[in-house]
C-alpha cells in the first residue's frame, strides 16, 4: 500500500503566503503558492490557474519541449490546440469518452505500467508536467503514483548492488514494449525488435544530486548482451524491490488546475486505474522537458528522430 500525499506541512517554502510539505523523507514535495524546492523528485503544486498558453510558457522556462509530431506522423488525431501538449486523458477527439476498445485507449494502459518519460527516444525526458483540466469524482480513480529511484538504489542489496556495478548493463527501452506489456491482444502481432530501441545505462549517477540511482522503466525490453532469461530475472528482481511501498508515493488529484511537475531521471510513475476509465471524463494534458544532463542522449546517436506508434 503506497502513502497518500497528504501529509501536514513540515516545512514552509520561502514566499509570502508560500508552503511546502515534505513527502516521505524529501522524496516528493506539495507545494501551495508555486514555490520550488532542489532536490525533490517530484513537486506538487494546488490551484496553479494555468492555461495551455502559460502552462507552455513555464514549462520552457525549463528548457526546450518535446512535442507529439512523432504520434501525429503514426496517425493519431491530436485533440489539443498546441503540439507541446501531451494528451493524457480518456478524451476522444470529438469530446467523447474514449472507447476502451480503440487504439488510442489501448495505447493509454501503458500509462498504467511504472515508467519514465520518452526513455525510448535518444534523447529522454528531464522534467515533465502534468497539468489537471478536467478530474472524474474523488474516489473514481486516476491518481498517480511516484516511486523513487534513488532511495530504492540505496537500499539495494550490497552483493546485487555489486553485481549491477561489476557488469554495468545497458538497458534497451521501446515505446513499443510497454505498449505490449500492457494490451498483449491489441499488440500481439507487433515485434517490439524489429524497432528502434534507446539505450541507456540502467545504473546511473543523478547529476543534479550526486546521489545513485536506477534508470528504471517498464519500457526496458532486456539487457544488452545479456541471455533472455537472465535478463528478465534482473529486471523482475529491480522492479520488486522498487515498487515496494516504502519508496512509492500516491498522489491524489484534488483540483482543476493542479500540476505535478517530477524528475524523470530520477523517478518514475504511473497512472492509477479505476472505475473513471469508462464512466468519467477526465482531461489532464503535459509537457515535457528534453533531458539537458550529461546523460540525456544515454549511448545513442544525437538524432532528432522519436519514437512513435509502429
Amino acid at each position: 500500500m503506497s502513502i497518500t500525499a497528504t501529509a501536514s506541512p513540515s516545512a514552509a517554502a520561502s514566499g509570502t503566503g508560500s508552503q511546502l510539505e515534505v513527502i516521505k523523507n524529501g522524496f516528493g514535495a506539495n507545494i501551495t503558492n508555486m514555490s520550488f524546492a532542489d532536490g525533490h523528485g517530484f513537486a506538487v503544486v494546488r490551484h496553479t490557474n494555468l492555461t495551455d498558453e502559460t502552462h507552455i510558457e513555464l514549462s520552457k522556462r525549463f528548457g526546450e519541449l518535446d512535442d507529439v509530431t512523432p504520434y501525429n506522423k503514426a496517425g493519431r488525431a491530436h485533440r489539443l490546440k498546441y503540439n507541446e501538449l501531451f494528451d493524457v486523458g480518456n478524451i476522444a477527439h470529438d469530446g467523447s469518452l474514449l472507447d476502451p476498445t480503440s487504439p488510442h485507449a489501448q495505447s493509454n494502459k501503458g500509462n498504467a505500467l511504472f515508467h519514465t518519460d520518452s526513455s525510448f527516444n535518444p534523447r529522454r525526458a528531464g522534467l515533465s508536467l502534468l497539468l489537471a483540466h478536467e478530474l472524474p469524482p474523488a474516489g473514481t480513480g486516476g491518481n498517480t503514483e511516484f516511486a523513487d529511484m534513488r532511495a530504492a538504489y540505496r537500499d539495494l542489496d550490497d552483493d546485487f548492488k555489486a553485481l549491477l556495478h561489476e557488469r554495468d548493463f545497458v538497458a534497451r527501452h521501446s515505446l513499443l514494449h510497454s505498449k505490449k506489456l500492457a494490451a498483449p491482444d491489441f499488440y500481439q502481432g507487433s515485434e517490439p525488435t524489429e524497432y528502434f530501441m534507446s539505450r541507456h545505462k540502467l545504473l546511473q549517477t543523478h547529476e543534479r544530486s550526486g546521489r545513485g540511482t536506477i534508470y528504471l522503466a517498464k519500457h526496458i525490453h532486456s539487457l544488452e548482451g545479456v541471455p533472455a532469461e537472465e535478463s528478465q530475472a534482473i529486471l523482475d528482481r529491480l522492479f520488486a524491490h522498487a515498487t515496494q511501498s516504502k519508496y512509492v508515493v500516491n498522489v491524489e488529484w484534488q483540483n482543476v488546475g493542479d500540476m505535478i511537475v517530477w524528475d524523470n531521471t530520477c523517478t518514475m510513475h504511473r497512472a492509477t486505474g479505476g472505475e473513471f476509465v469508462t464512466k468519467y471524463r477526465r482531461d489532464m494534458r503535459r509537457t515535457t522537458v528534453h533531458d539537458d544532463s550529461g546523460l540525456a542522449w544515454g549511448l545513442n546517436e544525437k538524432s532528432d528522430e522519436r519514437m512513435g506508434l509502429p
